[in-house]
């Protein structure tokens, strides 16, 4: 491979987590260009521009809704939301109605939605509309005309070579963990075939957080239990069982005298409880995700997809609809754009939230969580009865159920053959 293609695979790969970055990051770009993959300036420059990198806040929302600033003078907030609620529903009609024909601007219609989500999102709220009309009206020009001068790249300090941690204030990798970038994306799905619990598709924001990359071993629980004795399967003299109402009977099934089954070390842990689950977080200083942060991560920045690379899926891209008939060693398939293993298929996965068919229908918008706050939730799990999430679908699961917008629930305590579990960390944490 060419330097100018590894350069412009690299941008790719930074399109996928951050696809807009700052005047300061796009300098970087330019310098990393000229001092690690001898390209010119301008030639970096207009693989930048072919890239579709946004440089700051780039999107007229007014202009998405048909809608101008000047319309918005002098009228009340109850006026400015009726308009923009009118403007949006027309012109989300007309997408659905549109199918999955092209668009001339090259967006999916899936993708036109989500615009429409967050220009209507955006307009609505006063807070929001202030900040967005304050970057809107300062923003920066377009990549092409953001020429990095030549005097001050030959002052800059050599760029090591180092990976796409430069563009973020935290680590893309830690400690078996990626980093999901915060941001909006499209939850749910609007499809045909899609049941009511997964509609409608609305626009979620998430903050930053990481998730582990696979999902946790048969190796990865032992250590817990060891430490944790309480938490094994059967009767030792000094400990005793865990109660029955945090583990049903099935509890870690497999397992003979507190050993997971040979030659299965890097399997997913099966057979686990929501409690369980729960326990062996708190115990490695993480948590689970929640049903929002397991999508966003799910979805890899795809919007509308009903996989995570794509529409379709096949024996190769996942453990699912009993082709295997049992779990697989964790990361035996190919992981998505953010890095993550198993994401759909091998077990489904454990979720903080509690269970609501109609959560959409009546989610927040910023970091929703249903049943209670993550602290709570957190801090009181031994407390918790009601049914939880669990997303992705397993080795068992057929081809509708391993979509990444399906949903589906199971009591706290019960365990089976085709539910884990992975990790999450704020990033506070």
């Amino acid at each position: 491979m060419s330097k100018r293609d590894e350069y412009i695979a690299f941008i790719s790969n930074i399109k996928t987590i951050f696809p807009t970055i700052s005047d300061e990051q796009r300098k970087g770009l330019l310098r990393r260009a000229v001092q690690q993959y001898d390209i010119s300036v301008d030639e970096a420059v207009d693989i930048l521009y072919a890239s579709g990198l946004v440089i700051g806040q780039q999107v007229d929302y007014f202009h998405v809704l048909g809608l101008s600033i000047s319309e918005f003078e002098n009228r009340s907030e109850e006026d400015i939301a009726h308009c923009v609620r009118s403007a949006h529903k027309k012109l989300y009609a007309e997408s659905l109605q549109a199918g999955g024909r092209p668009r001339a601007d090259g967006k999916s219609e899936a993708e036109w939605r989500t615009v429409l989500n967050q220009a209507s999102d955006t307009l609505i709220d006063v807070r929001k509309r202030k900040a967005y009309i304050d970057r809107f009206v300062n923003s920066v020009s377009p990549v092409r005309e953001l020429v990095l001068d030549q005097e001050e790249l030959a002052h800059e300090e050599t760029v090591t070579n180092t990976p796409l941690n430069d563009l973020s204030s935290v680590p893309i990798e830690k400690n078996g963990m990626v980093y999901i970038p915060p941001g909006e994306f499209q939850m749910g799905s609007d499809e045909d075939d899609s049941p009511e619990k997964e509609k409608p598709a609305h626009t979620v924001y998430v903050d930053g957080f990481y998730i582990d990359k696979y999902l946790v071993t048969n190796e990865q629980y032992k250590k817990f239990v060891d430490a944790n004795p309480q938490w094994n399967n059967f009767w030792m003299s000094n400990f005793q069982f865990i109660m029955r109402k945090y583990r049903d009977s099935d509890y870690l099934k497999n397992w003979f005298k507190g050993k997971y089954p040979t030659g299965k070390d890097d399997h997913p842990i099966n057979w686990i409880s929501w409690h369980a689950a729960m326990a062996y977080s708190q115990w490695v200083g993480k948590r689970l995700p929640t049903e929002a942060e397991w999508e966003k991560a799910a979805r890899a920045g795809f919007v509308g997809n009903k996989f995570p690379w794509g529409n379709a899926i096949f024996t190769e891209n996942a453990n699912f609809n009993k082709r295997v008939g049992e779990t697989t060693p964790v990361g035996k398939y190919p992981a998505n754009r953010y890095g993550v293993f198993d994401i759909i298929g091998n077990v489904s996965e454990w979720c903080l939230d509690e269970w609501n068919s109609k959560f959409y229908k009546q989610t927040e918008k910023n970091n929703p969580i249903s049943g209670s706050s993550i602290e709570r939730i957190v801090d009181a799990y031994l407390r918790s009865k009601k049914h939880r999430v669990i997303r992705g679908g397993s080795w068992n699961s057929k081809v509708h159920d391993v979509r990444v917008s399906n949903r589906a629930c199971l009591a706290p305590w019960k365990t089976n053959s085709f539910v884990g579990f992975r990790c999450v960390m704020s990033i506070d944490s």
